[in-house]
């Protein structure tokens, strides 16, 4: 049976790099390993070139990850948490969330609450609200500074988002460190951020 060339290249589609851009989209919702298998793992050698030469966070992020649990790849996870840290070392908010999140929990690495502070802290600078929460959880729990706490409240304070559930959650941890903070500093807490 003869198969004509257009049903032929419907059938073998291309897939095209991701942009930084819509990596990160993907990153943030935690999708991104989907996408790479949905993707049949056509984008691997790619993925490597971005990650490894090119050194673009975004892509030592996905490697790193790929490597550390085995998506389209042999899993690696000494090497995978080392690109994920020197995604974190080059600013990449979801990397320090990560790193953060598993040095909290002690996944792939020894647990280590100072250190999943350290992390958490960046990216929660940053204006990454998963990683406001998590290290006000950590702050709740004993963890951290409390010369930290005034910054954990003025960022979540001043969070935005549609969620009921994560509004709900904000509410909380804001009432949580209210209890452990100095009522001036969580008047100060309270300034707008860019006052």
């Amino acid at each position: 049976m003869l198969v004509s060339a257009s049903a032929l290249s419907e059938e073998i589609k291309a897939v095209q790099l991701y942009t930084q851009d819509q990596l990160i989209s993907m990153i943030n919702k935690n999708t991104h390993l989907n996408r790479v298998v949905t993707d049949r793992c056509q984008l691997v050698q790619d993925i490597e070139a971005h990650a490894e030469v090119l050194k673009e966070p975004a892509y030592q992020f996905l490697w790193g990850d790929m490597l550390a649990w085995g998506v389209c790849v042999e899993a690696d996870p000494k090497r995978g948490v080392s690109f994920m840290r020197d995604a974190s070392e080059q600013g990449l908010p979801a990397a320090l969330e990560q790193m953060g999140r598993y040095y909290a929990k002690g996944t792939l690495v020894q647990q280590d609450k100072q250190r999943a502070v350290f992390y958490l802290r960046e990216a929660a600078a940053m204006g990454f609200l998963k990683a406001q929460l998590e290290l006000a959880q950590l702050f709740v729990d004993g963890y951290g500074s409390p010369y930290d706490y005034e910054d954990a409240y003025r960022w979540l304070y001043n969070a935005v988002t549609d969620d009921k559930a994560t509004h709900q959650q904000i509410a909380s941890y804001l009432g949580q460190l209210e209890k452990l903070m100095h009522p001036k500093a969580v008047r100060n807490a309270r300034r707008p951020m860019d006052s």
